[in-house]
């Protein structure tokens, strides 16, 4: 009688289930953190909305949290820090753009090796560091001679600081796209005569769109929820206005300002913080969401 031939099977390692287990664990905890943070600004939110309406809440012009009538119209926030972001790329975007073309196209190892280093540095400088930057620096001598009637706490400022902190995000992201093209893509470009500029333009930066519009598009969020040195270049004074000279103020400068005072934690400016977080959140996962739909659009596969 023929014995039945079954399959060899090989128990896995215990250390590597192990492994297993933790990087589920790990991934878990990411999980369960963001779902945690969701629910209780959605558990805290509603106890604001059941006080204020929820359509003056998200179309009111008027922010006034401490200042008896108390008014909680969001829009004016939200401009500010939707504009404290746009100076901020409008600096960062060629800035950083043109620092990763040049580690990744021109630069040679040696001098990539000390220039990366020293533009990722930025990123590690504390934020209000570059606050005070700002309001020592950048507005009384370098803004003030060109915009005289621009106040001490401004926007620009503000904006401008921002770009500078998120130029190393872009630069770094975007560089790693570029090298990350194939190197066959470059040689059949010179091949055919482009001196390297146009290779660089033509070839190399079209093939890393979709990296760079990722690092353009988390670069914006980053943007957005800065805090202390928008705080410290701005102030927080916020108002329905589109010129860059105002004081304004973000949303994130709210939530530090009322979480650094002594607002009882019952009071309806300490809830209405929760209801901001929860608009913050919003528009940063939409902005994740764009990046990662923009990623998969534009996305090249090399084999």
């Amino acid at each position: 009688m023929t014995a039945i031939s079954r399959p060899i099977t090989r128990r896995r390692p215990v250390s590597e289930r192990a492994i297993e287990a933790l990087l589920l664990l790990a991934a878990s905890i990411g999980v369960l953190t963001t779902v945690g943070i969701v629910v209780v600004l959605l558990v805290e939110a509603a106890q604001f909305f059941a006080l204020v309406n929820p359509i003056d809440f998200l179309t009111g012009t008027v922010w006034s949290a401490s200042i008896v009538p108390f008014r909680f119209g969001v829009i004016p926030l939200v401009l500010d820090t939707l504009e404290v972001a746009l100076i901020a790329l409008l600096v960062a975007v060629p800035l950083g753009l043109l620092a990763a073309i040049y580690l990744a196209e021109y630069a040679n190892m040696r001098t990539r090796n000390v220039v990366k280093p020293v533009l990722e540095t930025i990123a590690g400088v504390p934020t209000i560091v570059l606050g005070f930057f700002a309001l020592n620096f950048i507005t009384p001598i370098l803004l003030k001679p060109i915009l005289p009637s621009i106040g001490t706490f401004n926007i620009l400022s503000a904006g401008l600081v921002v770009g500078l902190l998120i130029t190393p995000l872009i630069a770094s992201l975007s560089e790693d796209a570029l090298r990350a093209v194939p190197r066959g893509l470059r040689e059949g470009a010179f091949a055919m005569g482009a001196t390297r500029f146009e290779v660089a333009r033509r070839v190399v930066v079209p093939a890393a769109l979709s990296g760079i519009m990722a690092s353009i598009i988390l670069a914006m969020s980053r943007a957005v929820g800065e805090t202390m040195a928008v705080l410290l270049a701005m102030g927080f004074n916020p108002k329905l206005t589109v010129d860059p000279r105002d004081q304004g103020g973000t949303m994130a400068g709210f939530i530090a300002q009322i979480t650094s005072g002594d607002t009882p934690q019952e009071s309806l400016q300490f809830k209405s913080l929760f209801a901001v977080a929860l608009v913050l959140f919003v528009i940063t996962l939409i902005l994740n969401l764009i990046s990662n739909r923009v990623v998969a659009r534009y996305r090249n596969k090399y084999s």
